[in-house]
């Protein structure tokens, strides 16, 4: 295997928000080996390298659904801002119908200023609507959300398209299925976007030459790596691009149905050491 692309969420992280000692190193064996490993993310690269600093862990990273490509010295290797009129468009239309959303920025994650609030709106809705439901799994979704590094918060939108400032994805997070519903409805069929989902309550859009799958050939025609030695990791439908364009994929248990079905193999969950299962499959072809 020349290169091995890991998704983050669901993949690599367990769901302590954490990557294990055993996937850690997994990873380092296959580095050892001559394998070049990227983690592949809808996160923004910053955030991605606080996760990972202090394990001893040197990655590419694909980061913000693609958007950017960064070194494993952390410094910008390429990137794919989106159009400054396709991010007003957007924010406004969040705004307006009262999404939490996160903006990602070279440097920061720029979320509303209200953003507990908006999350905390839902899920009282849910709880009136039936005082039975057991919100702890959509509680521990919203805390993941805000568990990543780097949030600056806005009054506005327009703090953001106002300032010269590259924006590179937009996530828009909903408790509400008829609400994500709308807004896939609202911008699937922009020529200019792609409109991707990696997880069960949001919807992300990035420029449309920006993808996980496009980034992960861009890295390696520059690394000088056969696309058909390359194996993915993933378990969400933003990892899909990759896995339709490299050599090998895995799917976790946890993923969703439609990775299972286009994976070649399927390893464990994230919290029983999927990735270093996955790793140590790939090693031996």
């Amino acid at each position: 295997m020349d290169m091995i692309a890991i998704d983050l969420d669901g993949t690599l992280l367990n769901s302590a928000n954490e990557i294990s000692p055993n996937n850690r190193e997994a990873i380092q064996r296959a580095q050892s080996k001559g394998v070049e490993v990227v983690i592949a993310t809808g996160r923004a690269s910053f955030d991605v390298h606080n996760l990972v600093s202090g394990l001893d862990l040197h990655t590419w990273v694909i980061a913000a659904n693609g958007a950017t490509i960064h070194r494993p010295d952390g410094t910008l290797f390429s990137s794919i801002p989106m159009e400054k009129a396709d991010v007003t468009e957007i924010l406004e239309w969040l705004e307006e119908k009262e999404f939490y959303y996160e903006a990602i920025d070279d440097a920061e994650i720029l979320t509303p200023q209200n953003a507990r609030e908006l999350m905390n709106i839902e899920l009282d809705r849910i709880r009136s609507a039936n005082p039975k439901t057991d919100l702890t799994k959509l509680e521990k979704a919203a805390q993941k959300q805000f568990s990543q590094s780097g949030f600056s918060p806005v009054d506005s939108y327009k703090e953001i398209v106002d300032k010269h400032r590259n924006v590179y994805n937009i996530l828009a997070f909903s408790f509400e299925e008829e609400k994500l519903r709308k807004g896939w409805e609202r911008f699937k069929d922009y020529t200019d976007l792609t409109l991707v989902s990696s997880a069960n309550h949001n919807f992300e859009l990035e420029h449309r030459l920006a993808s996980k799958g496009n980034a992960l050939v861009e890295l390696a025609q520059q690394l000088n790596r056969s696309i058909e030695r390359i194996a993915v990791i993933g378990d969400s439908l933003n990892d899909l691009s990759m896995m339709n364009v490299a050599g090998y994929s895995a799917a976790m248990e946890n993923a969703k149905d439609e990775v299972k079905e286009v994976c070649h193999f399927h390893t464990k969950t994230n919290d029983e050491d999927g990735v270093a299962h996955a790793i140590d499959h790939f090693l031996t072809l």
